[in-house]
């Protein structure tokens, strides 16, 4: 590959994987498989170890999580939440142990626990009372779920020992497989879409805005790190560490062993292995770690990953059944995806009915047909997927399938793009994309409707009521208060909801548009670069491709919907019901810090860490996560990284401390 050609694929890897972090860790909404989104990972790792040059400040392999849903309030860690490196080969595993026994040149002991398949969440003790718990969010900042983790039963409100001062844990929640089940046939009792897997459903539940509905979900928890503790530590161990907290009253995974050979560690995964399916709750692997604190810190850590620490994932489990039919929906932009209808059958936990098929050259590539037997496989336990047929049970005069000429929806014909692997419906009219688009621009992640989802959007669209996004705002209620289950209370949540969206962000307006490769950072850039959305319209492709965060895909997208004529008519129907359209204020200020790379790492007095970062690019410098020999600046403020602050000296990087962070701004030096 060329260098140009790296360039280009590097960047639509960063675009890729960063879009994919936002709908699993943002949205609790996967668009692509696990197994798809490590692949990514690995391609992006290998051009960028071959072409270290073109590594970009950005790099998502830097990056943890993604940014949080500001539907709640923002939450600081008081220690970084890191990701960890995945294993998935005994060769991977054996090349990391070679690492650390590289590392710590002495003798050292392990501990394997199972990786459970929930949500990340981090709990602070002060004086052993619970006062917060978060989100892991992008690592630095999460989302305050307190009232909603309040009702988990198995977290204590009061550890049963004293522990003074601050003690922050760290945990996985979830749900057993039995809750899993029951709320699904709960919901297939009223009518209702069951639910995709218990992992997606744990992650929907600790962000929903009543905690009764939390509380209703049944969730349950595992502590697995201490994450903080602002007196002297008891213990000197991870294994110690997780006996002591199970001590406090907190619920430890019992599923832990220590080991003093590597050997003794590639045991416990193939025992993991066979424990798989007969645990209550989902896990997709083993995690691994160095035992030692002073061993551990010794090891230090990357930019998003602890060294001492690795995920061994297990492949996803593959069932076989029979594919029924193949059909194809559309989506908000238009896109046609074919997708298999199946008999029922119970993979990874769950029961799966259809699985993605992704477009019309993996249909043929994998020549799978209707009446086929089909290996069907959850990737990393989450989108279902079809593998490939068995042909030996093929029927006999079976035909390929062919993708449909005409949209399934509104009979207009498809188009395939040059160079494209996708199938799209242009009719901007489709039934099926208006739906879609409504159902996305009321979404939590959007303008966040509370009361337009999926069965009521269908049934204004069906009455007449709602054709676009604007006809939100001017609903006729008189009619609407005739329809069964609609009264009086019902109507006005629905109706406050409404009102409510018309002061949301410029940022999620702009998500809500489902712009094709626009998401939330991109908006967040838009919003906040241009200040108002009239000025983003007249913007050129040239113009918003020059903003730092959004590439050229995002930048042509972004002007091609602002160019059409019937996005022209919405945004003067939208205006006119009083939708905010200002972002946040654009203040002129001197460039004093113009292709500068400033590392902030700790607190830095009278910033939140956003503020920090944004009050560097405000001034044209850039401020990653992590320290490379790209970095100018350090700027060290309160509990600071000590990874970050080894690499910068190792580097020869000057560090400012947190005091003279103002005179770095105004001056552009230290």
């Amino acid at each position: 590959m060329s260098s140009g050609n790296a360039k280009k694929r590097i960047l639509e890897l960063n675009r890729l994987i960063s879009a994919a972090n936002v709908a699993y860790h943002g949205h609790d909404k996967p668009e692509i498989t696990d197994s798809q989104y490590d692949k990514l990972l690995a391609e992006l790792k290998e051009l960028q170890k071959k072409y270290p040059q073109l590594v970009s400040d950005e790099s998502p392999l830097d990056q943890i999580g993604a940014p949080i849903n500001t539907a709640f309030s923002a939450v600081e860690h008081l220690e970084p939440m890191m990701s960890l490196d995945n294993a998935f080969e005994i060769e991977d595993l054996q090349a990391w142990n070679e690492r650390v026994a590289r590392g710590l040149d002495e003798d050292f002991s392990y501990i394997t626990e199972m990786k459970i398949d929930g949500v990340a969440c981090s709990l602070l003790y002060e004086d052993s009372k619970l006062v917060r718990a978060a989100t892991r969010g992008d690592g630095k900042v999460g989302e305050d779920i307190t009232a909603n983790v309040m009702t988990i039963s198995s977290i204590p409100a009061k550890l049963v020992e004293t522990v003074p001062g601050k003690l922050e844990v760290r945990g996985e929640v979830y749900m057993d497989l039995s809750v899993f089940e029951d709320l699904n046939k709960s919901q297939i009792d009223a009518g209702l879409p069951t639910y995709a897997n218990p992992r997606n459903t744990a992650a929907g539940s600790l962000r929903q805005k009543d905690p009764k509905v939390t509380a209703s979900r049944k969730l349950s928890f595992w502590a697995y790190q201490i994450g903080h503790h602002s007196g002297d530590l008891p213990v000197d161990s991870h294994s110690a560490g997780l006996d002591w907290l199970g001590e406090l009253g907190l619920p430890v995974n019992p599923e832990r062993k220590t080991h003093k050979s590597f050997p003794a560690v590639e045991k416990r995964i193939g025992a993991g292995l066979e424990l798989r399916n007969k645990l209550e709750y989902e896990i997709d692997g083993v995690v691994v770690k160095v035992d030692s604190f002073a061993q551990q810190q010794t090891l230090g850590a990357t930019a998003r990953a602890p060294r001492w620490s690795i995920a061994y994932k297990y492949p996803p489990e593959e069932k076989e059944t029979k594919l029924l039919d193949i059909q194809v929906s559309i989506g908000r932009t238009g896109k046609a995806t074919p997708f298999a209808v199946l008999e029922p059958v119970l993979v990874g936990g769950s029961t799966v009915q259809m699985a993605t098929l992704h477009n019309a050259d993996q249909v043929a590539l994998k020549d799978v047909r209707p009446g086929d037997t089909v290996v069907v496989r959850k990737a990393g336990d989450v989108i279902p997927e079809v593998l490939r047929p068995v042909p030996a049970e093929r029927p006999k005069g079976s035909k390929p399938w062919k993708f449909p000429v005409n949209c399934t929806s509104c009979s207009e014909k498809l188009v395939r793009p040059e160079d494209e692997a996708h199938t799209f419906c242009v009719n901007y009219a489709c039934p099926s994309q208006q739906q879609s688009r409504i159902e996305y621009f009321t979404s939590r992640g959007a303008m966040d409707i509370e009361g337009l989802g999926e069965s009521t959007v269908a049934l204004f669209i069906e009455k007449g009521f709602l054709s676009d996004v604007s006809d939100i705002y001017s609903l006729h209620w008189d009619e609407i208060s005739k329809l069964e289950g609609f009264g009086r209370i019902s109507i006005d949540n629905l109706k406050r909801a409404i009102d409510e969206s018309k002061s949301q962000s410029l940022s999620r307006l702009l998500v809500g548009f489902g712009i094709r490769h626009l998401g939330p950072t991109g908006a967040e850039a838009l919003a906040s670069h241009f200040g108002h959305l009239d000025k983003i319209k007249v913007a050129t492709a040239e113009d918003i491709a020059a903003i730092e965060g959004v590439g050229p895909s995002i930048a042509t997208s972004v002007s091609e919907f602002f160019a059409q004529k019937k996005t022209e008519i919405v945004l003067e129907k939208l205006r006119s019901a009083g939708v905010n359209f200002a972002g946040p204020e654009v203040v002129e200020v001197e460039q004093t810090l113009a292709g500068k790379t400033v590392v902030i790492s700790g607190a830095v007095p009278g910033y939140s860490r956003t503020e920090a970062a944004n009050a560097v690019k405000i001034r044209g410098g850039k401020s990653p996560g992590s320290v490379s020999a790209k970095t100018d600046y350090l700027v060290v403020g309160d509990n600071p990284g000590a990874s970050k602050l080894n690499k910068a000296q190792e580097l020869g990087i000057p560090v400012v401390v947190a005091d003279d962070f103002e005179s770095l701004l105004s001056k552009g030096e230290a």
